[in-house]
């Protein structure tokens, strides 16, 4: 009777499937006769290219639709791709054949004609390019769907999600791959332009959240877009392969090549490794993580991490019929509702378990195990696809999109998962086809027949076998050295022969920029100027390089430009409007930093030339002898941990990079672009340089201003005014001028010219005399913006960090993705109105900081999933108070920026013994740091919580959270921290840390017990208090009440400890509601 019942069930499915084959037919297949010759194995192939591939190609535009019936002709640039690699492989195999009857010729020119066809799409739409390059958001970017007949667009950016950095990056990859096999595919200049301004747009994949492959961004399909790895890493893999590449191949010049960023391309490098083993922060993980990593990306290069993501991927993802794409996936299962585009809140939960298995996936990992040389992955592989094969009437094998779930099997499917048959979606005898999955079996067959080898396929050695990894050139392989030992090439340049002669004195041996002409050297913002001009076509209305500054990797190499030779120093030597670089201490440390980085990600042929600029103001001052100090230490060999090896410029050159910049070539009639190179200052040279000039220290009474602000805000203009001109103190000046600024408005006149003409002079004076204090007050009144932020701010970001900027205590913005300068200068002048101004710069200071530190010491942040910038100053503060005991605390504003970034690092260091437990709270709460496991723990919680969680007014309900979310997801522990914001207190945040850490534990031990009400943790907390203080008591009226300092310095174990009154406030709350059932309970008798 089941039986009966099961077949009805299945007829009923059937139905629903009109014209579905879903039985394989293993009696149909191709002929393939025993002995076979070469030919006759490339004939079985090109008879099933032909008839499942090629015959739906566009005659017009080349490219392949997404659907093989009906009307609907709209073509991805994703899966036509594929179907053009697949053409492109089989032409390879033939060309193992002398007589192939033109086949050759036929799959070939299928390929180009395809890729061409994306080309003419693109090209169509030039006018986005050069939006995106300069402010990439989904309404700027490419389309990624076209009509496959004529190449129009389809759908608005509105209607469709076409950012897909993924597609881009993989059209460029595969262009790369197919020219250097020998096809011709790029034609004219016009065309090379528009790559080069293609590859400007893939060099930002690091910072601009997509759609993905799957073209639904946010795993919760609400229309937001993510920063995907699987992005990241086929623009990694894109840029790796295109940089250097001669478009016209063979018969290619120098204007046909195309240039990258080696910083950009680093950048994505660094934050596909950060993102890694995720997809995204909805995706714990993705099967579009496949062909990222393998073929054809090969885009990692940590075998460690690749590993890593890999067996995520298997354990989470695969099924018997395929993998899933990603988990509560909802893509054409039976409870999708396709009549909308987006889901509702929580309506993932219904495709828990249930999520369609995609045996294409299978298809990447056979593929995997041939290029890495597995047979048993092969094999493994194989097995598991050839049941799920479906055939056409004339018996080409035809691989299935999916196979589902059906709709009366859901229920029986999601309460015993595996336990229920799946069906596969309309392929077959149909004409029905997924043509991304044909092109890919096909490309795989080749393969495990040895009619192409993985050689063939990657001509361009993308992927490098680990016994065979070697330092090679960026331009085609991931790989770089085993034993990174690089030593860094370093040349000293001082700006003045008076500087030169008085270092030689010291014994250290410098050049003038006259000593190494006719070699030039530059600053790198010259450098990006020579780059503008890179891409410029008139005719597509495109402009060159966006204006991004050269990264010190960048800035290491050699340039020929217009016959002559340019050396270029680092960003870090430039002379900045911003306070920071008036601090020698912090050059110092930048260049420290700028070695280790460049030793760390350095991976082409040749030495790094790094230049060190040394400028007389640099050494004016108590300051001198840190700078003497590292240049004794380049003349030694080894700073910060790095080999460097001193030597005179034109000596450095046999054994550096060379970059031809070949497009900077002019006609006749064309004015020469005209660059600055750095001129030595004419100064006497044997006067002597004033060492110790005017900049000692300034003391800490020189830095105080002599006027309260508060006595003179209400006074008369005249009277400030008066004030102002008799007053010498520049602290009390720049207070004054402040009151003036708001009051009278920025251009009003004072006896030094406009206020703000007045407040820049201060800033100056300031400066020279190292006064903090004042130097953070006009550089905040004159609304000062270090544009290096924003690269720092992307860099948390990537290390799956969160920024909060604003004072602590008042409402703080939240940036999740990366944002341009302007809005984060806006963020901190205009939308966030601090209470103390200084703190609107020492925020920027403290970005830059972490940034760096975040880099180098990432461990140091552990725990830490927001960066929440006014609660480390307000940290920072207490650590200052901590120190000073009984006496003043030191104010933090007139420490200098490395004093500042040194007690960073000490309140980022693991606490150290003989700490108070109010110490430890107040810095760990203020850090926003949290145990390891945390935010599962919370997950645990909240499964036990029918009511939800609440804290400080913020409520975290269990619906739709469960439903939305996974525990492992980073969006979830998102929420758990904004149900933690409005906290106000760090040592009470960290209370509640430990709080519910506790009613983890003895859910953990008590699965009986759940919460039945909302659970309300400030009020488990003050049971907990008023228990400690019936232990703790004083006598009556001693103390406030109220006051929980007593209790915040609390060791958390033993009898007496914090933890102790938790739990029985949290084991009072859970027996005051019912208990559940439990067949194991001891206690039960029947």
């Amino acid at each position: 009777m089941a039986d009966v019942s099961w077949k009805m069930l299945e007829l009923r499915a059937r139905s629903k499937r009109s014209g579905s084959i879903y039985e394989p037919l293993k009696c149909i297949n191709l002929p393939k006769p025993e002995g076979e010759t070469l030919w006759d194995k490339l004939n079985h192939y090109y008879r099933i290219v032909k008839s499942t591939l090629l015959v739906y190609q566009s005659p017009t535009t080349g490219l392949f639709p997404t659907k093989t019936f009906g009307s609907n002709q709209r073509a991805k640039v994703h899966d036509s791709l594929y179907c053009a690699a697949c053409a492109w492989a089989l032409a390879l195999a033939y060309r193992r054949i002398d007589d192939d009857k033109g086949r050759t010729h036929e799959l070939e020119h299928s390929a180009i004609k395809c890729m061409r066809g994306i080309l003419y799409c693109y090209m169509r739409q030039a006018d986005k390019v050069q939006k995106f390059k300069q402010d990439p958001k989904p309404s700027a970017c490419l389309h990624s769907v076209f009509n496959a007949q004529t190449g129009d667009e389809v759908f608005s950016h509105e209607e469709y999600g076409h950012l897909q950095i993924n597609a881009l990056s993989l059209f460029l990859l595969y262009l790369v791959e197919m020219i250097s096999s020998g096809l011709q595919i790029i034609y004219n200049t016009d065309e090379v332009s528009f790559i080069q301004n293609l590859v400007f747009c893939v060099e930002r994949a690091y910072r601009v959240p997509d759609f993905g492959v799957w073209e639904r961004g946010s795993k919760y399909n609400n229309g937001c877009p993510e920063l995907h790895s699987s992005s990241v890493g086929l623009a990694k893999a894109a840029l790796e392969a295109i940089n250097g590449f001669n478009l016209f191949g063979n018969q290619g010049c120098s204007w046909s090549v195309i240039f990258v960023d080696f910083d950009a391309h680093n950048r994505n490098r660094q934050t596909l490794c950060s993102l890694l083993p995720r997809e995204s922060r909805s995706h714990n993980t993705d099967a579009a993580l496949l062909p990222c990593l393998s073929y054809p990306g090969f885009a990692l290069d940590d075998e460690v991490l690749f590993g890593q993501t890999l067996d995520k991927i298997i354990r989470k993802l695969k099924g018997k019929y395929g993998f899933k794409r990603f988990l509560r996936d909802g893509y054409r299962t039976a409870l999708e509702d396709r009549t909308r585009r987006y889901y509702k809140p929580a309506e993932i939960k219904l495709f828990d378990g249930i999520e369609c298995e995609f045996p294409i996936f299978f298809i990447f990992m056979i593929i995997d195990g041939i290029f890495r040389g597995n047979p048993t992955q092969v094999k493994e592989y194989q097995d598991l696809l050839d049941p799920l094969l479906q055939h056409t009437p004339e018996g080409c094998p035809v691989v299935p999109k999916y196979y589902y779930v059906p709709a009366d099997f859901v229920e029986a499917e999601q309460r015993s998962p595996g336990s229920q048959r799946r069906f596969p979606s309309n392929n077959g005898r149909d004409g029905k086809l997924f043509l991304w999955g044909q092109a890919v079996y096909i490309i795989a067959k080749l393969l495990a027949d040895k009619l192409v080898s993985p050689k063939d396929l990657d001509p361009i050695g993308r992927y490098v076998a680990p016994q065979d990894q070697r330092n090679v050139s960026m331009r085609f392989s991931n790989q770089g050295p085993l034993e990174n030992d690089l030593v860094v090439h370093v040349a000293l340049i001082a700006e003045s022969q008076r500087l030169q002669v008085f270092l030689n004195t010291y014994g250290i041996q410098t050049q003038t920029p006259q000593q190494v002409e006719p070699i030039q050297i530059w600053a790198q913002k010259e450098l990006v100027k020579a780059y503008f001009r890179l891409g410029v076509n008139d005719k597509l209305g495109l402009s060159g390089r966006p204006d991004r500054p050269i990264g010190c990797l960048g800035t290491s190499k050699i340039y020929r430009i217009l016959g002559k030779t340019v050396v270029c120093y680092s960003i870090i030597f430039d002379l900045s409007d911003f306070y920071m670089s008036q601090d020698v201490m912090m050059l110092i440390d930048d260049i420290k930093n700028a070695l280790q980085f460049i030793k760390q990600y350095w991976k082409m042929h040749g030495r790094p030339l790094f230049v060190v600029l040394i400028r007389e103001d640099n050494i004016r001052g108590s300051r001198f002898n840190p700078i003497l100090d590292m240049l004794a230490a380049f003349r030694k060999g080894l700073v910060g941990g790095v080999k460097v090896h001193v030597d005179r410029v034109q000596t450095l050159i046999s054994g550096a990079v060379v970059e031809q910049l070949d497009f900077l070539s002019i006609t006749e009639t064309e004015e020469a672009p005209v660059f600055k190179s750095l001129e030595e200052l004419d100064l006497p040279k044997h006067s002597k340089v004033k060492r110790q000039s005017s900049t000692p220290n300034a003391s800490e009474l020189e830095q105080q201003p002599d006027v309260n602000i508060n006595d003179w805000i209400n006074k008369s203009t005249y009277e400030i005014l008066q004030k102002l001109n008799d007053c010498s103190c520049l602290a009390s000046q720049v207070l004054l001028s402040s009151i003036l600024l708001k009051r009278e408005g920025p251009n009003f006149i004072t006896k030094e010219g406009t206020v703000a003409e007045h407040i820049e002079r201060i800033y100056r004076r300031a400066g020279s005399r190292k006064l903090w204090l004042v130097l953070r007050y006009s550089a905040a009144f004159a609304q000062k913006f270090s544009s290096s932020i924003t690269p720092h701010i992307t860099t948390l970001l990537v290390h799956g960090k969160q920024v909060t900027l604003g004072a602590f205590g008042q409402e703080e913005a939240v940036i999740s993705n990366p944002l341009s300068p302007a809005v984060i200068k806006d963020m901190i002048y205009d939308k966030r109105r601090l209470q103390d101004e200084r703190e609107a710069v020492l925020q920027q200071e403290l970005v830059i900081h972490i940034g760096w530190i975040i880099s180098n010491s990432p461990e140091l942040f552990s725990g830490m999933l927001k960066i929440r910038i006014g609660w480390i100053i307000h940290a920072m503060k207490y650590e200052l108070q901590i120190r000073a005991g009984e006496m003043p605390a030191k104010d933090l504003y007139q420490m200098s920026p490395s004093e500042v970034k040194q007690l960073l690092l000490d309140i980022l260091q693991p606490q150290q013994p003989g700490r108070s437990w109010l110490n430890r709270r107040q810095l760990d709460g203020s850090l926003n740091r949290t145990p390891a496991g945390f935010y599962d723990r919370v997950w645990q919680i909240l499964e036990r919580t029918p009511n939800g969680l609440i804290v400080a007014g913020r409520f975290l309900p269990q619906q739709p959270t469960l439903s939305d979310m996974t525990m492992y997801e980073m969006n979830f522990s998102l929420l758990v921290e904004d149900m933690l914001q409005n906290i106000d207190q760090p040592q009470y945040r960290q209370i509640i840390v430990e709080l519910l850490m506790v009613i983890s534990v003895i859910l953990e031990r008590n699965p009986e017990l759940e919460f039945q009400d909302k659970v309300d943790l400030d009020k488990v907390v003050q049971e907990a208090f008023h228990d400690f203080q019936k232990d703790h008591s004083s006598p009556k009226g001693a103390e406030n009440q109220s006051d929980m300092t007593a209790f915040y310095n609390t060791h958390p174990l033993g009898k007496k400890g914090t933890c102790s009154y938790l739990s029985k406030a949290v084991i009072t709350l859970l027996l005051e509601g019912e208990m559940k059932s439990s067949h194991d309970d001891p206690c039960t008798v029947s």
